[in-house]
C-alpha cells in the first residue's frame, strides 16, 4: 500500500569505489588522506558531529555514502563569513543544510525566553556555537560561498517551519523558511528516502527546479500546474449555497451530444451502447490534487484563519491519504508534497547498521559532549509516536506510523555498543525512540490505517483497531538480557501508560527487570480541561498504572517510584486547574524539583491555541468558544509556582493568588492546606532548586517525598527547612514582630493587638 523504491534499490554512485569513511571528513586534509580531489555532497550542521546513529546528520551522511556518494561535514561553522563554509570546497552536488538535532531557537533559549547557559550538543556544553535560526544563516552563506550550487534544507528546524508558522520568540507569524533561506529545496520529516532520491537525481544531470514530486519535499513554484485539481481552503467554512456533487460515473462530453441532438429534434437511441468513462474528480485522484491554505498574508494579520489553516495542515499528515498543500507568499506559492512514505522494516535495519564509529570525530580531542554522553549506550528502536500530543511535534516531523527495527538488527547494535564503545560497563541506558512501549503497535487494518484521518490512535481512547500487543516488545528485553556482557537493560524513553496497562504481563517485565530505581512518566496534568487540549488520556490511566507499579515493584522486592512531569501554562489551563494540580501533588506527597512551562514551538497544534485562542482540534470559526491561554509573564510564574508549591519562595505569591481566587481556606499550616500562613527566615532557608534535593515527608504521613531530580526519597530531614524545629522557631519570630514575643525578664507582655478577621 506504502509504495515505494527501497532505499537498497538504487544503483551505486561511481564514487563507490572508494572505501567507507572512519569518520565523514570535516577537513581538506582528511579528505586527502582519503584520496578524494572533492566532495560529491557536503553538510553543514550547528551540532558537533557525531558519528552515532542518535544524530540526524550521521544518520544522512552515512546514508549517502553508502549510496556511493563523497559526504564531507562542516560542523558548527563560524557564520559571520562565508570563509568557514568554503573549507571543504565546491561540492559537486548539493549542499545539505540542518540547524541539528533541536530547533536552534529552543536549543538557545528557555520558555520564558531566557539565554540558555550551555549546548549540550557542542564540545564542552559551550553554548553560542550556533546563530539563531541556523538553518537560515547557513543557507545564506552557502550562497554566498557559491550561488550556482543547490541548497537542500533538512533537519527538524527546517521541517517544522516548512509552512507559515507562529514565531514564539518574535511573537508573530513567520513566512515559511524556504522563503527567508533562499534555498532551493525543503525536506521534512525523516528525509531518507527523500534525500537519496534527490542526490541519484542530481547525480543523474537533472535540475534542482524539475524535482518537484519528491514526497516529503516542499520547493517554490509560480502556479499550479495543469492537470491538479485544487481544493480552496483559504477561508473559514460559512455556511451558504452547496454545489451539486459530480456523478464521476457521468461522461459529461455525451450529456452534450446528447443535449445537442434533443435540440435538434434527433430522438434518442435507448439500444445503443453508451460508453461510461471514469472522469477525474478531486475525492477520486487524491494524488492530482492540491489544497490551498490562507496565503501567508492572511494568516499573519488573523489568527483565527492562523488556527483554521493549522487544523488543515494537521489533517494531512497520514502518508496513505494525505494530499499536497500550497500556500501563497506574495506572488510565489511554497508547494507541500504529501508526507514521506515510512521506512520498512528492512530499510531501518539497513540505516542502522551502516558502519558508524558510534563516538565523536577525533577533532574534538576527547571533549566531552553532554548529548553524546546521554545516548552512546542507548538504541533506537523504532520512530514515530501516534498519540498526536498537542505540544508535541514529533508526529509532524516522524509521522505517525510506526517504523520498527528487527529484533536481530537491536541485538547487533547491542553487542556492537559492548564490544566497540569506550568505557561500558554493561549496563545500556535505554531500548527506546520518542516513546518506549510503541513498537510494533500498529493499526490493526492496512486499508483502514491508510484511510485514517484521525489525528491520534488513543485520544479520547485507544482506538479499536488498534493492537496493543506488546508481546514483541517482551521478547526484545528478554533477548536483550540474555546477551553475554550485558548486566542490565533500562528503559529511559518516556512510557505510554495508557498503552500500557493493556498488556500486564509487559508491566510485570518492564518493572521487574528495567526499571533503575525509578520511572518517568507524563500524564501533564491532573485537570480534564488541559488534558483535553493536550489530548492526553485522564489522571485515571496513570492511577491504574500507578497500581500495576507498585504491585509489580512489591512482587520483586524492590523499592522503586513513579516520577511524573506535569506541564505548566499549557493552553485551556486555568488558574484553578493549577492548583487542582498543586492539592493532587501534596496529596501524593510528591515535590517537583524541575518544573516545565509550556513552549510554544513551531507547526504545534498547541501552539496554534497558544496564537489563536482558538482549538483546532474540532472545526474552527468565528463564533468558536475561546480557550483559556496563559499568556502574561506573572501568571505564567504563578502556574509554575503551582507546581513547586513546596518553595517558600514561592509562597507569596501563591498566597496573593490564592486570596484573588477567594481560596485563603488554602493557607496555614493544616494538612489539608496548601502553604503556611507564614515565611521562614531567609537566612535560614535553603531551595530545594539549590540543593537539588527534596526532604522526606516527615514522621506524620510515613510516606517517602519523591523528586524529580533523583526519583527517589531524600536521605533523612536534616535539608528541610519547614520542619517542626524550623516552623516554631518562624512562628516566634513573627510574634516577636507583632509585639506579642515573651516579656523582657521582670517585665510584663504588651497587649495583643486583634485577631484579623
Amino acid at each position: 500500500m506504502y509504495a515505494a523504491k527501497p532505499l537498497f534499490d538504487y544503483p551505486k554512485y561511481w564514487a563507490e569505489c572508494f572505501a567507507p569513511a572512519p569518520f565523514l571528513p570535516m577537513s581538506r586534509e582528511e579528505m586527502e588522506r582519503l584520496g578524494w580531489d572533492s566532495c560529491d555532497i557536503v553538510i553543514v550542521t550547528g551540532d558537533a558531529y557525531v558519528d552515532h546513529p542518535s544524530f540526524g546528520m550521521a544518520i544522512i551522511g552515512r546514508l549517502l555514502e553508502a549510496q556511493g556518494f563523497r559526504v564531507g561535514i562542516i560542523s558548527q561553522p563560524d557564520w559571520r563569513s562565508k570563509d568557514d563554509f568554503m573549507r571543504l570546497g565546491k561540492p559537486n552536488l548539493f549542499f545539505g543544510i540542518a540547524a541539528g538535532n533541536m530547533d536552534s531557537m529552543i536549543n538557545r533559549y528557555t520558555a520564558d525566553r531566557k539565554i540558555r547557559s550551555d549546548d549540550a550538543y557542542t564540545p564542552g556544553g559551550l553554548a553560542g556555537k550556533r546563530p539563531d535560526r541556523a538553518t537560515l544563516v547557513y543557507s545564506q552563506r552557502c550562497k554566498e560561498a557559491w550561488n550556482e550550487v543547490p541548497v537542500v534544507l533538512g533537519g527538524i528546524e527546517a521541517s517544522l517551519r516548512r509552512i507559515a508558522h507562529y514565531d514564539y520568540w518574535q511573537d508573530k507569524v513567520r513566512r515559511s523558511i524556504l522563503m527567508d533561506a533562499t534555498a532551493d529545496l525543503l525536506l521534512f520529516g525523516n528525509a531518507e528516502r527523500a534525500v537519496v532520491e534527490v542526490a541519484h537525481r542530481l547525480a543523474a544531470g537533472e535540475r534542482i527546479e524539475s524535482l518537484t514530486d519528491i514526497r516529503g519535499s516542499a520547493f517554490v513554484r509560480r502556479d499550479t500546474p495543469e492537470g491538479w485539481f485544487e481544493i480552496d481552503s483559504t477561508r473559514i467554512d460559512r455556511p451558504g449555497k452547496i454545489d451539486k456533487i459530480v456523478n464521476p460515473y457521468v461522461n459529461t462530453q455525451d450529456l452534450e451530444a446528447c443535449a445537442l441532438e434533443r435540440a435538434r429534434g434527433e430522438p434518442d437511441d435507448p439500444q445503443a451502447a453508451q460508453p461510461v468513462e471514469l472522469l477525474p474528480h478531486p475525492k477520486l485522484s487524491r494524488e492530482r490534487t492540491v489544497v490551498r491554505l490562507p496565503s501567508f498574508e492572511k494568516l499573519r494579520n488573523d489568527p483565527v484563519l492562523y488556527a483554521h489553516a493549522s487544523r488543515v495542515l494537521h489533517q494531512e499528515t497520514n502518508p496513505g491519504n494525505a494530499r499536497a498543500l500550497v500556500q501563497r507568499h506574495d506572488s510565489l506559492d511554497v508547494w507541500l508534497n504529501p508526507p514521506p512514505i515510512p521506512l520498512t522494516t528492512e530499510e531501518m535495519d539497513y540505516v542502522f547498521g551502516l558502519p558508524y564509529a558510534r563516538v565523536p570525530h577525533p577533532t574534538y580531542g576527547g571533549e566531552r559532549i553532554p548529548a553524546y554522553e546521554m545516548i552512546r549506550f542507548s538504541v533506537n528502536i523504532m520512530r514515530g509516536c501516534f498519540g498526536g500530543c498537542t505540544f508535541c511535534s514529533i508526529t509532524e516531523h516522524e509521522g505517525r506510523i510506526i517504523q520498527n527495527r528487527s529484533e536481530e538488527s537491536i541485538l547487533r547494535e547491542i553487542e556492537e555498543i559492548r564490544d566497540r564503545v569506550p568505557g561500558f560497563t554493561g549496563v545500556i541506558s535505554d531500548l527506546g525512540g520518542p516513546t518506549a512501549n510503541m513498537y510494533r503497535l500498529a493499526c490493526k487494518s492496512r486499508r483502514i490505517e491508510a484511510a485514517c484521518r484521525k489525528p491520534s490512535c488513543v485520544w479520547p481512547g485507544i482506538c479499536d483497531n488498534l493492537n496493543t500487543d506488546h508481546s514483541a516488545l517482551i521478547h526484545l528485553y528478554r533477548s536483550a538480557r540474555d546477551l553475554p556482557g550485558v548486566k542490565k537493560i533500562l528503559i529511559a524513553s518516556g512510557l505510554r501508560y495508557d498503552l500500557a496497562v493493556e498488556s500486564p504481563e509487559y508491566v510485570r517485565e518492564l518493572v521487574t527487570h528495567h526499571v533503575g530505581g525509578y520511572l518517568k512518566i507524563a500524564p501533564e496534568h491532573t485537570e480534564q480541561g488541559p488534558l483535553s487540549k493536550m489530548m492526553k488520556p485522564g489522571i485515571g490511566s496513570y492511577d491504574r498504572f500507578k497500581k500495576l507499579f507498585d504491585k509489580y515493584s512489591k512482587e520483586a522486592g524492590k523499592e522503586q517510584y513513579l516520577i511524573p512531569y506535569f506541564i505548566a501554562a499549557h493552553p485551556g489551563t486555568s488558574d484553578e486547574d493549577m492548583m487542582n494540580l498543586a492539592l493532587w501533588l501534596k496529596r501524593n506527597d510528591f515535590r517537583a524539583d524541575q518544573v516545565q512551562a509550556f513552549y510554544p514551538s513551531p507547526m504545534a497544534t498547541a501552539t496554534a491555541m497558544y496564537h489563536s485562542g482558538r482549538d483546532p482540534l474540532h472545526k474552527v470559526t468565528y463564533k468558536s468558544d475561546a480557550v483559556t491561554i496563559v499568556k502574561s509573564e506573572r501568571q505564567r510564574r504563578l502556574h509554575k509556582a503551582f507546581l513547586r508549591w513546596h518553595d517558600p519562595q514561592n509562597w507569596p505569591l501563591l498566597r496573593e493568588a490564592l486570596k484573588e481566587m477567594g481560596r485563603s481556606d488554602l493557607i496555614g499550616n493544616g494538612k489539608q492546606q496548601l502553604i503556611p500562613a507564614h515565611q521562614p527566615q531567609s537566612d535560614g532557608y535553603h531551595s530545594a532548586r539549590r540543593k537539588n534535593s527534596t526532604p522526606t515527608a516527615g514522621k506524620k504521613s510515613g510516606k517517602p517525598l519523591l523528586t524529580q531530580h533523583t526519583g527517589l526519597p531524600p536521605p533523612g530531614q536534616d535539608g528541610n527547612p519547614w520542619d517542626k524545629r524550623e516552623r516554631a522557631k518562624a512562628a516566634a519570630e513573627a510574634r516577636r514582630k507583632a509585639g506579642q514575643g515573651k516579656p523582657a525578664k521582670g517585665g510584663k507582655p504588651g497587649k495583643r493587638p486583634p485577631t484579623p478577621r
